[in-house]
C-alpha cells in the first residue's frame, strides 16, 4: 500500500510542478470578451466595430486628432478615417480598433472591450453606416447576435444629424449549450481523476467505489455548478479564487464522510487519517490537474 501512496504523491507533484511551471506575465489570464456573430449578414464587403460609451479602454482610445497617433488596427485607412468621421447621436466613441465582418460574420473584440457599447457597421461599396441601440457587457464572455435578414442596405447614411432610431437590432446569445458540456466534461474527468486515486489507494469494494462514485458525483456538481456561476459574472480570476476555496471546502466534506463509511465498508479498517489522506491527495491531484488542463483546453475548463 505504502508504494501506492508514494506514487500517487509523485505524480501530485509532478503535476504541480508542471503547473507552476507554465510561463506567466504580469498581464497573463483571460480577458473578458465581446462577440457579436452577424445572422444573414450579405456578400457585400462589411467592416464593424464597437462605439464605446467611454473614450478609451485598455489599449484602445479615441483618437486626438495627430497623424502620428493613428492606431488603427490592421483597417484600412481609408476605412478607419470613415469611422472616425462617424458621429453617433449618443455620442458613443470609436476606439480605433474594427474588423472585417462580412468574411467571418462575427465581430470578436476579446482584449478589453467597452462595458457600455453600439454596435457600428459600415459597407464601404454604398457608404453606408448601420448601428444598434445601446449594448452592454452582461457577463466576463458576453455574446450578441445581430439578424441582418431584411435589412436594407442604404437605410442609413452618414449624416451629421444621425437618427436615434436603432437600424439593427442585437439581442444576448451567451453560449449555453457550450457551457453546460464544459460542465459536464470538467465533472467526468474529475470523478475519473479521483477514482484512479482511490484505486491506487486500494478502494476496491463495490460498496466503497459506490460511496466513492455518489459523494464525488454530488461534491462536484455543486462545485461546478457554483464556479459556473462565479465565472458567468466575474471571470476567470475569480473563478480560480473560488476554486481554490471550495475545493478546500469538498476536501472537508469528503473526508468526513469517507471517514465515516469508506471506513465501515472496509474489511480491514485503518485510520481516519488514511482516510482523510486520501480525501486530501485526491483532492490536490484532480485541482492540479484542473488548473493544467485550464491551459490545455481553455473552452472547457
Amino acid at each position: 500500500m505504502k508504494k501506492y501512496q508514494k506514487l500517487t504523491v509523485f505524480l501530485l507533484c509532478a503535476v504541480m510542478i508542471f503547473v507552476l511551471a507554465l510561463p506567466i506575465s504580469a498581464d497573463m489570464g483571460p480577458k473578458p470578451s465581446v462577440r457579436v456573430n452577424f445572422e444573414n449578414l450579405g456578400d457585400e464587403l462589411c467592416y464593424g466595430t464597437l462605439l464605446s460609451q467611454k473614450e478609451s479602454t485598455g489599449p484602445q482610445s479615441v483618437w486626438d486628432g495627430n497623424e502620428e497617433h493613428i492606431y488603427n488596427y490592421d483597417l484600412d485607412i481609408e476605412i478607419w478615417r470613415k469611422f472616425v468621421e462617424y458621429k453617433d447621436s449618443d455620442g458613443y466613441h470609436f476606439l480605433q480598433i474594427g474588423w472585417k465582418v462580412s468574411d467571418t460574420k462575427q465581430l470578436a473584440w476579446t482584449y478589453y472591450p467597452p462595458y457600455s457599447f453600439k454596435i457600428l457597421l459600415y459597407f464601404p461599396e454604398s457608404d453606408t453606416f448601420a448601428v444598434s441601440g445601446i449594448c452592454e457587457r452582461y457577463a466576463f464572455d458576453t455574446y450578441y447576435t445581430v439578424d441582418m435578414d431584411g435589412f436594407k442596405i442604404g437605410s442609413v447614411e452618414l449624416d451629421k444629424e444621425q437618427s436615434t432610431d436603432e437600424r439593427i437590432d442585437a439581442y444576448r446569445s451567451y453560449q449555453w449549450q457550450g457551457e453546460i458540456l464544459s460542465l459536464i466534461a470538467r465533472i467526468l474527468i474529475t470523478i475519473a481523476i479521483e477514482m484512479i486515486v482511490a484505486i491506487l489507494f486500494g478502494f476496491r469494494g463495490k460498496k466503497q467505489l459506490v460511496t466513492l462514485i455518489l459523494t464525488n458525483s454530488v461534491t462536484q456538481i455543486v462545485l461546478n455548478l457554483l464556479l459556473n456561476v462565479i465565472n458567468y459574472n466575474s471571470g476567470q480570476y475569480a473563478f480560480t479564487f473560488w476554486y481554490v476555496v471550495f475545493e478546500l471546502t469538498v476536501f472537508a466534506i469528503e473526508a468526513a464522510i469517507y471517514c465515516l463509511l469508506l471506513k465501515k465498508y472496509s474489511e480491514k479498517p485503518k485510520k481516519n487519517s488514511f482516510y482523510c489522506a486520501y480525501a486530501f491527495i485526491a483532492n490536490a491531484v484532480s485541482f492540479a490537474a484542473g488548473l493544467w488542463l485550464a491551459h490545455v483546453i481553455p473552452g472547457i475548463f
